[in-house]
């Protein structure tokens, strides 16, 4: 529950801190004073929207710090230690900072954190009733959530939910690779005919350039040929004189002059190794004539070879040495799509059993639906009996919607219907039902769905607009009940709600010259008389009015 509100520089409030009870809190004021501020400012640190309006006038920021007992909400526990953001004690604490500028941070437990985690975890801790909502009963998806929470399946409708969306998605998945299929049946066949092509081929690693030296060898025989035959002649073969015999005739002078000087041995020594390295060369060119052959026959074989090649690789506009490349891009693509195929069949195969999940789920869902609708408008419908409508009956009815079609809400629509008056068939809210009728059926239905709500702070903020007399009482009765199970905080305009209360908050308007502002304070037995008095009798407090509070008030202390 909420057990401490903190408020700085909020609207018009410039500080302002309040300690909360259990039990059933009532906030009354004079119109204007501000009571639904607080509210507003617990609002923000739940997740709502803010903007620089927020900001007192003349103020840097807004700070609102709420503290929340979470020791009876296991769920709210799970979700902060899932999260690390778990403190020491049982309580979490949620701040929200707004800035004159409009820039907004929140934060749970001292850490900065998303607004909707804010969000999410607020929706654990406090369920707030507006005077509004009532509108929000002429909108079917109002409808579907109100039975929903009754029945105590909010969370397999949410369950329902994301197994529509999963199947929705698996058929988008599979129709986009359905619509696709011609195209790449068309690309298989053109894929499947190239890499033929190149698997014919056959191109092996280094064959190009094997195939491009053996050519070139084969094209300039004759060349070659002439060319080692005139290196052979030159070196050791020339009957002008050979390298060979400039050497030998070069190696017997050196040798006639060494005992002349020792120093020529090292000329000597080149000489020697210089004629064994040309008697080396002129060996292996005797050896590559010996071997050599001009065949024009392999010429022929070797040209139709590589232009076979270089025609294919300007079929593909890629370089004659890119082909093993292309061959295995073509490759990967070809499995790519035959993995596409294989992925329709995988897609097939979980969109049958996304189905089979969604059905079973929605199936339960509605099981459960159709229990709770009975039960519900039964209930909804004694309570809007007790306030003011005593001939009036509400429905709850589910209108079937097709399995096919996945529907995200489930297998129907949820509708209210009401019946204002006995004899009358029941109809549409938006048909039949005044503004304030509409006001005492959404309270009927809200205090009914109250009291299956798993959240232990329920606030409501003038719910009670248009409601007056023994209604009144018997709203204010209503609320007690739902304070004596957990807490509620009820802004109102009521005396006999607000003398209901288990505590009561004055909220009051302080004026200077140059500013105004927002305080709260917590009435004591004498206090509640006194505002009591003022909401039944106006300004000016008489002994009757004054008597009337007080037997207001009678047996209804905590």
């Amino acid at each position: 529950m909420l057990v401490h509100l903190a408020v700085n520089n909020y609207a018009i409030v410039d500080h302002l801190e309040l300690e909360l009870d259990r039990g059933m809190t009532v906030i009354t004021g004079e119109t204007g004073a501000g009571k639904s501020i607080m509210l507003d400012a617990l609002a923000l640190t739940l997740g709502d929207r803010a903007d620089s309006g927020a900001v007192r006038p003349g103020a840097d920021k807004a700070d609102i710090l709420a503290t929340f007992d979470i020791s009876e909400i296991p769920e709210a526990v799970q979700w902060l230690n899932q999260r690390d953001l778990s403190s020491d004690e049982s309580q979490v604490i949620l701040r929200r900072v707004v800035t004159a500028e409009g820039r907004s941070r929140a934060y749970i437990n001292g850490s900065p954190c998303p607004q909707q985690d804010l969000r999410a975890l607020g929706e654990m801790l406090i369920d707030i009733h507006s005077q509004h909502e009532h509108q929000s009963l002429l909108k079917a998806d109002t409808h579907r959530r109100l039975l929903d929470d009754y029945a105590g399946a909010s969370d397999l409708a949410r369950q329902v939910q994301l197994a529509a969306q999963r199947c929705r998605q698996t058929e988008q998945a599979l129709q986009q690779a359905s619509d696709t299929n011609d195209e790449q049946n068309a690309r298989i066949q053109l894929l499947s005919y190239q890499l033929e092509e190149l698997d014919n081929l056959s191109l092996q690693d280094g064959e190009l350039e094997q195939l491009e030296a053996e050519q070139r060898q084969l094209a300039n025989a004759e060349l070659i040929m002439q060319s080692c035959q005139q290196i052979i002649n030159i070196c050791s073969e020339s009957d002008s004189g050979s390298v060979l015999q400039a050497l030998t005739s070069s190696l017997n002078r050196l040798g006639g002059l060494k005992e002349h000087g020792r120093s020529l041995d090292e000329a000597h020594n080149l000489l020697s190794g210089a004629q064994i390295q040309v008697e080396e060369a002129v060996g292996e060119l005797t050896r590559y004539l010996d071997h050599f052959e001009a065949d024009p026959q392999r010429q022929q074989q070797v040209e139709e070879r590589l232009g076979v090649i270089h025609d294919l690789a300007r079929k593909h506009r890629v370089n004659a040495d890119e082909l093993p490349a292309l061959q295995q891009r073509l490759i990967d693509e070809l499995e790519g799509i035959q993995q596409q195929d294989a992925d329709r069949e995988r897609l097939s195969e979980e969109l049958v059993a996304y189905r089979e999940h969604f059905q079973s789920l929605a199936s339960r869902l509605s099981d459960t639906r159709r229990k709770a609708a009975t039960r519900l408008a039964k209930a909804v419908t004694g309570e809007i009996q007790q306030l003011g409508m005593p001939g009036g009956q509400v429905k709850v009815e589910l209108h079937p919607l097709k399995a096919e079609q996945t529907p995200l809400q489930g297998l129907e629509n949820v509708e209210f219907l009401v019946s204002a008056n006995p004899g009358q068939p029941a109809k549409p809210l938006a048909k039949v039902a005044s503004g304030g009728e509409l006001s005492r059926i959404s309270l009927g239905i809200q205090v009914i769905t109250a009291q299956t709500s798993r959240v232990s702070t329920l606030v409501f903020d003038e719910v009670d607009v248009g409601i007056g007399g023994p209604t009144a009482e018997i709203v204010g009765k209503l609320l007690r009940q739902l304070g004596e199970r957990g807490q509620v905080l009820t802004v109102t305009h009521l005396p006999q709600v607000a003398a209901q209360g288990h505590q009561h908050l004055f909220v009051r308007k302080e004026q200077k010259r140059d500013s105004t502002r927002t305080c709260i304070d917590r009435l004591d037995q004498e206090g509640r008389v006194q505002e009591v008095a003022r909401m039944l009798g106006g300004v000016d407090l008489t002994e009757e009015s004054l008597a009337h509070a007080r037997k207001q008030l009678a047996g209804n202390q905590p």
